[in-house]
């Protein structure tokens, strides 16, 4: 094989290369064992014509193009190889010639990654705004919320208040016709909630149980139902009972009953206390990591960002966010069906910090280049069991899906970090390295789950379908894994 690659922009390149005769031969013998049993030659039972009758009925020609598809692969990952070329997008390839006899010639357009020019990453001075002192009223705060849950609502004679249940029958109008979703029976509201529309709750307050009455709102403009947004309503509501919580009493037994692990209120005090100083102590490493990763990419300078990048961060943060529904158990449709959002919608929402999150990327990126860290086979089965703890999955499981240079990839990102955070100074102190990190690619990348990861590395290039040996196909955006 030969190959070459030329810069044509910025951020683009023309990828030129060759597949040689074994190559060729590799995948021709894959492409007739695939042909042959499609193939019905009177004399010859189905799937049992030789290979050299085979071309001299229908020419080798006719194998061509399943040939390139099964080897196309592997020959532009060795052009990539070769080259040192780093695509960050699908190519186009565009078959040059796959004249009879001789080494077929193709070329790919790929989108490259900007220059990016670093400029001060280390020691950097930033500014933090975040309290990680855990006050008494913090701790009340959190024992009074657990409380309130332990609560018990009882049926109480008087008018309803804010923060009392009241259970209703409703059933909604506009212009006295019922429309779909706005009746409901015996339904538990508590008021002040805000589960409903705005000033459905507080025309509730002050009235009791029997009680009959008309609820007007108006729903809101960017309502998620747009057949509803903007529209005044009127909801017909029969209160049926008012109930008060009943707090129980805040005492030792009450704490045994918040946590099992606890015997006293001061012990649940303390750990609570404990569990909030952990809590903002992560906090204000989250701000400190993020402040100085921040000025790291305003110092630095980087080549317009290529469209492909931006649209591809865009589709892998949309993924990632309808993967997290569907654990949920809500699928795409479904999220879409209860936001009254498009997919479009969904799109431009992403849109809009696509470019910082790239930037940050690529940035993290060349500081790891520029800091040369190597990576060890410790730190590959380190990060290895981390992510099997995290998503709960063995890590044998983990090691097949996710290829060991895309692991690689991932703990040199954290080690950048690493390097900016740990050096930063928080107003004018140095600051203390954790103990422990987050990792890097949370900031950097939003971090991708192992199956986003693992179908990130899957995507294959394919070339346009050629009519014969000697045609040259129009360029085209190639198709992962076959050819049309």
């Amino acid at each position: 094989m030969t190959a070459k690659f030329e810069k044509t922009g910025k951020t683009t390149g023309t990828l030129t290369f060759t597949i040689g005769a074994e190559l060729q031969k590799k995948g021709l013998d894959k492409a007739f064992n695939q042909q042959k049993g499609k193939v019905t030659v009177p004399g010859f039972r189905k799937g049992k014509i030789t290979r050299e009758m085979f071309n001299r009925m229908f020419g080798e020609e006719a194998l061509y193009q399943d040939a390139l598809n099964a080897v196309l692969q592997e020959a532009y990952g060795a052009a990539l190889d070769e080259t040192g070329a780093e695509p960050v997008a699908q190519p186009q390839v565009e078959v040059k010639s796959m004249d009879k006899g001789k080494d077929w010639e193709l070329t790919a357009e790929i989108t490259v990654k900007p220059e990016v020019k670093l400029g001060k990453y280390k020691d950097l001075s930033i500014s933090v705004d975040v309290d990680q002192k855990v006050s008494a009223a913090d701790v009340e705060e959190r024992l009074s919320a657990a409380r309130d849950r332990m609560a018990e609502l009882v049926v109480k004679d008087g008018k309803a208040g804010t923060g009392d249940t009241v259970v209703i029958d409703f059933t909604g109008s506009i212009d006295g016709v019922e429309f779909e979703g706005g009746k409901g029976t015996n339904h538990s509201l508590e008021l002040g909630s805000g589960q409903f529309i705005p000033g459905f709750e507080d025309q509730l307050v002050g009235h009791g149980a029997g009680e009959d009455i008309d609820v007007k709102v108006t729903f809101p403009k960017d309502y998620q139902a747009s057949d509803l947004a903007g529209k005044d309503a009127v909801f017909a509501t029969h209160i049926h009972d008012v109930k008060a919580k009943e707090l129980p009493e805040l005492d030792d037994e009450l704490a045994k009953d918040i946590d099992d692990e606890v015997e006293t209120l001061d012990e649940l005090k303390a750990k609570y206390k404990k569990e909030l100083e952990a809590s903002k102590k992560a906090e204000y490493e989250d701000a400190v990591e993020s402040a100085a990763i921040d000025a790291a990419v305003d110092n630095a300078t980087i080549d317009e960002i290529p469209e492909a990048m931006l649209h591809e961060e865009v589709h892998r943060a949309m993924n990632e966010f309808l993967g997290g529904m569907q654990q949920q158990g809500i699928s795409p449709e479904m999220y879409y069906q209860l936001t009254g959002q498009t997919e479009d919608d969904l799109h431009k929402q992403y849109e809009g910090d696509a470019e910082k999150r790239v930037k940050t990327n690529l940035v993290i990126e060349a500081i790891a280049d520029a800091e040369a860290f190597e990576v060890t086979d410790k730190e590959v089965e380190d990060e290895i069991s981390d992510l099997a703890e995290q998503y709960g999955m063995p890590k044998e499981q983990v090691s097949q899906m996710l290829p060991k240079d895309m692991i690689q990839h991932d703990v040199r990102m954290k080690k950048a970090v690493e390097v900016v955070t740990d050096s930063a100074k928080v107003d004018g102190a140095a600051k203390k390295p954790a103990a422990k990190k987050e990792t890097a690619e949370k900031k950097a990348t939003a971090e991708k789950k192992p199956a986003e990861k693992k179908a990130a590395a899957e995507k294959k290039p394919a070339a346009k379908k050629t009519t014969g040996a000697k045609s040259k196909s129009s360029s085209t955006r190639t198709k992962p894994k076959s050819a049309e």
